[in-house]
């Protein structure tokens, strides 16, 4: 199965279905089962993001109080990679429509990508397991 490293509390918006779009630099062709991993790395900027709104509130309705209850470095979810679309402006209206929180938690700036997720869902237990840059395999 392929798997994406996406940095917290990112990562666990995803599994939790609170977000349900990931945003990239770079377009991927691969549609089918895709599993999310929790980057290892959490930087200042994403612990930060964790006490603004709206990431306090859906880390909070999922029971996640604390930055340090993410957890890093596993496999967390599984589902399916639907699309993957281009980010632009068309005449100053944003050819990819999205509301809030969506809008929020992800980077929808033109000329960037918008992976759209499906049935996404924690797996039964957190894998530990070292990530890699842009899509990778795991046997499960």
């Amino acid at each position: 199965m392929k798997f994406l490293s996406v940095t917290q509390p990112f990562a666990s918006l995803i599994s939790l279905r609170l977000k349900k779009n990931e945003t990239r630099s770079w377009y991927t062709s691969y549609r089918g089962p895709l599993g999310i991993h929790a980057a290892k790395g959490f930087p200042r900027w994403a612990i930060e993001l964790c006490f603004t709104e709206p990431f306090a509130s859906a880390l909070r309705q999922a029971g996640i109080r604390t930055p340090g209850d993410l957890p890093r470095g596993v496999l967390l979810a599984k589902g399916i990679l639907d699309d993957c679309q281009y980010i632009g402006r068309l005449m100053g209206v944003y050819a990819f429509k999205i509301g809030e929180p969506e809008l929020s938690f992800g980077d929808y700036t033109p000329g960037r990508y918008a992976w759209l997720l499906d049935g996404m869902e924690p797996l039964p237990e957190p894998i530990p397991y070292k990530g890699s840059l842009g899509l990778f395999e795991v046997t499960l």
